[in-house]
């Protein structure tokens, strides 16, 4: 089923949805002052509803577009996006496309105002992390008139394509392989989880499989600053402070995971005999610690290169305007730390 064509949205639109004249538009738009306040609210309200972005290069461009495909992630400091970003910059390489990056530290509000930008300037195409977005993201999303690819999770509905993984599946494979080993007492050490919907969605399929199996989540440790090692050695001597018998901690990700690694066997804890430990992510750069740790790929390389892939097919218009969904299937590596079952 061929889906229609994209129409981006122009100053006639907003016109016509606020009832003022298009110059009236332009000048709200352009933040001029000769304008009425309750105009101003009635043409902003208008265009955020639309999910209109005013063109920065109206006129300079006969095409309205430039050669650069919008990337908005969440960060670069925490070992998974630079993969994936060097996926995105291989597969353009060829394509006289370049990524420009933005960044949102998992903040719905800087979200959207990061995309508010990058559209202003009228990319070729967005690639964007996750699959959750403000309303008024969504809509500028829907209304941008050029290709989106939302990456790195499939559990959910995107606005157009998406390439990624199910962190739900990821959770419930770890957690059959953890209950497998023998594993019964087991705590779960998560970070950003509020705001981290991949790492909130891998928890809830995690505890759905123990809830099956009849085991509960021993323990949980929180925290809502960003991933490293030293987090990693705090929770899990805060967690184990609290619940000396558990043999089994889950970490959202490889960094706190090492960090816990390393604070366990300073104090001569057994690994996996006493505890075992999983990660997720599968970071190269941990391969060099003294045990190496349990953790699923994410395929963040991979899920770089789908998703450029899908942007520079569609505006070479080598393949149909029609939506992608690529589900990518992620693998457990047991390492030192988790008995294979």
């Amino acid at each position: 089923m061929t889906t229609q064509q994209k129409r981006a949205l122009t100053l006639r639109d907003v016109s016509e949805a606020s009832g003022v004249s298009e110059m009236t538009v332009s000048r709200v738009l352009r933040d001029r002052g000769d304008v009425s306040e309750a105009t101003r609210t009635r043409v902003l309200a208008a265009a955020k509803r639309l999910g209109y972005v005013p063109n920065k290069i109206a006129g300079a461009l006969a095409s309205q577009r430039v050669n650069l495909v919008a990337v908005i992630i969440p960060s670069m400091s925490n070992m998974v996006f630079p993969e994936v970003m060097t996926g995105i910059s291989g597969a353009l390489e060829e394509t006289g496309l370049q990524p420009v990056v933005g960044l949102t530290g998992y903040l719905p509000e800087k979200e959207e105002k990061v995309l508010y930008e990058m559209l202003s300037w009228r990319p070729s195409g967005v690639i964007i992390a996750g699959l959750e977005h403000s309303d008024a993201s969504r809509a500028m999303l829907r209304a941008s008139g050029i290709p989106v690819v939302e990456i790195m999770d499939v559990d959910g509905t995107p606005v157009d394509s998406m390439v990624g993984i199910s962190h739900r599946r990821a959770g419930q494979q770890m957690a059959h392989a953890i209950i497998r080993a023998g594993h019964r007492r087991i705590g779960f050490l998560g970070t950003k989880m509020p705001l981290d919907h991949r790492a909130r969605k891998r928890f809830e399929g995690f505890t759905q499989v123990m809830a099956k199996a009849g085991i509960e989540i021993a323990d949980q440790e929180f925290y809502s600053g960003g991933s490293a090692l030293v987090k990693g050695r705090e929770m899990t001597q805060a967690i184990l402070g609290r619940t000396p018998d558990l043999d089994f901690l889950y970490y959202s990700n490889d960094m706190i995971g090492a960090g816990g690694l390393l604070w366990l066997l300073e104090q001569g804890v057994e690994i996996p005999g006493q505890v075992g430990l999983a990660g997720f992510n599968g970071v190269n750069l941990l391969k060099g610690l003294p045990r190496q740790l349990a953790t699923m790929d994410a395929c963040r390389l991979e899920i770089g290169q789908q998703s450029a892939r899908i942007i520079a097919d569609r505006v070479s218009e080598a393949a149909p305007a029609e939506p992608v969904r690529i589900t990518l299937e992620p693998t457990i590596d047991f390492g030192d730390t988790l008995r294979p079952g």
